[in-house]
């Protein structure tokens, strides 16, 4: 039978953007559906805009893999597409000597999860790199980095307009029913409110995930995972920035940390933090300030008093509670679900922005084999 479109794609993230370019470069006719006035106006927006090493995550994890291959594929995409960014690279350090054996152990994680260029530092050393920066070791990536995420999705749409594929705004996905012989039958409301057919359906729209799922017939409630708000927020810092490169203390569970980064634009920034809420809430206290305070005083003692101003926060679709481990990307086809030419993807965080060029052809990929 034909259909409008050969696939659909739920979601104008990154990581939405980022399949609906993949599966277009295979010829395939594309439609992104995004329920906001804009692309990337969810978890996309609100984050660091590092371009991650692949430390950290368990080596043969999708977020190991992914990670790596994604970072190598966004400098070259960036490269060709002259987004800007900077390759300024990352510091991780033990505060403390009590942090130094955790440190030792990412650097063996990120050996096995073949990250290029690392260096193991001692804290004199780092401390000549970064002057100010209290380390007592310390791990340098050099291939971590920021990036202008709003330009990079920019850049993704125009791939898939390119190739006879459209982004349609304020357009949310409804619901999706499957067709006897194969494919969907997608209805999305709002301005561009429609009804129509794509043989292949795709789901990255972050913090809806799971509604999203349960939005699409026969999909088994059994296999949605219960999802997490986990909101950081992030302050500015009033003055020159410290450091050149990213600061990362040693990961909290279920998180990163609160970090340091030098923007595009030479400002400096710390977040996030994480909290728990249960519904999106994108306010930031200033009274958060103190506590932030105290933490990034541990690597950078000569932080001023009340050189802190509230900045932006993000909220991170999590499948884990407080204190918990981060579990691994979740992309979910036929073999997990049951629904042929379906993918739906769950607990896209970080590092999913970094990921997202790998993680679209991996949809790609299961798509063709299924």
């Amino acid at each position: 039978m034909s259909f409008d479109f050969d696939a659909v794609v739920v979601g104008a993230g990154a990581v939405g953007l980022a399949g609906g370019r993949s599966l277009a470069a295979r010829g395939l006719s594309v439609l992104v559906l995004e329920k906001e006035p804009h692309i990337g106006q969810g978890v996309s927006s609100r984050n660091s805009e590092v371009i991650h090493g692949g430390l950290y995550y368990p080596t043969g994890s999708l977020k190991a893999r992914l990670c790596v291959e994604g970072r190598r594929l966004l400098y070259a995409f960036l490269d060709s597409h002259k987004v800007d960014y900077r390759k300024c690279g990352k510091l991780v350090v033990a505060t403390e000597d009590s942090e130094v054996e955790q440190i030792e152990d990412i650097f063996r994680q990120a050996v096995a999860n073949d990250v290029e260029g690392l260096e193991h530092l001692t804290g004199p050393r780092a401390r000549a790199l970064e002057p100010g920066l209290n380390a007592h070791a310390a791990i340098l990536s050099p291939e971590s980095g920021v990036f202008d995420s709003h330009g990079y999705m920019l850049a993704l749409q125009g791939e898939i307009e390119d190739a006879g594929g459209a982004v349609v705004v304020s357009t949310p996905f409804e619901r999706a029913r499957r067709l006897r012989d194969g494919g969907f039958e997608v209805t999305a409301g709002g301005e561009g409110g429609a009804t129509l057919t794509t043989r292949f359906l795709v789901t990255a729209p972050g913090l809806a995930a799971q509604g999203v799922a349960a939005c699409i017939e026969g999909y088994p409630a059994e296999h949605i995972p219960a999802g997490r708000f986990g909101k950081g927020v992030y302050f500015r810092l009033a003055g020159k920035a410290p450091f050149e490169r990213l600061i990362y203390p040693p990961p909290i569970p279920g998180a990163l940390g609160t970090h340091y980064r030098k923007d595009l634009g030479g400002q400096a920034v710390f977040g996030p933090d994480l909290a728990y809420v249960e519904a999106e809430d994108y306010s930031v206290d200033p009274a958060r300030a103190a506590a932030f305070e105290g933490y990034i005083r541990r690597f950078w003692p000569g932080l001023p008093e009340g050189a802190l101003t509230p900045d932006y926060a993000g909220i991170r679709p999590k499948l884990h509670g407080p204190g918990e481990p981060q579990p691994d990307f979740q992309l979910r086809g036929r073999d997990d679900h049951g629904i042929d030419g379906l993918v739906a993807l769950f607990g896209i965080e970080s590092p999913g922005l970094t990921s997202s060029l790998a993680i679209g052809d991996a949809v790609a990929e299961i798509l063709h084999h299924d």
